[in-house]
């Protein structure tokens, strides 16, 4: 339960998965066949070590680009008088959100929506698959 700092949804998921597709090279002795098989297993598992390192990095500069302009759009949406977004998330699946106003009605909401969850009633699910269509009655 949290606002959404940013006007756009995490792309990058998972990444700390990718390192797990990474197997151990073994571990030989100086011998010639040692240096063979973990010379295969490089060249075997190449493409899975190059696709995790180029997954840190993509998340990396997108973490890096959201840290600079965290304070830019905050101080936007405080200028602007932008309306801040709340959201529910599975785990890091997106699962409902809703425009909730300014700062403190957005607090007010998420203070609601945290304790309808906490008695069992979970929101409609608005984000994702099995996204019900948004209420026309809620201003926005």
């Amino acid at each position: 339960m949290t606002r959404r700092w940013v006007p756009w949804r995490r792309r990058t998921k998972g990444v700390g998965d990718a390192w797990d597709l990474v197997p151990s090279i073994p571990a030989g002795g100086a011998d010639p066949i040692s240096g063979i098989i973990a010379l295969v297993f490089l060249v075997i598992f190449a493409p899975v070590i190059l696709l995790a390192l180029v997954l840190t990095i993509v998340a990396a500069v997108e973490f890096a680009v959201i840290l600079l302009l965290i304070p830019v759009v905050a101080l936007g949406r405080v200028f602007f008088g932008r309306h801040w977004i709340v959201e529910v998330r599975r785990g890091f699946e997106p699962y409902y959100e809703m425009h909730a106003g300014d700062w403190q009605q957005s607090r007010d909401r998420i203070r609601r929506i945290t304790e309808s969850i906490s008695r069992g009633d979970l929101p409609p699910r608005t984000l994702g698959e099995g996204a019900e269509p948004a209420d026309p009655s809620v201003v926005e």
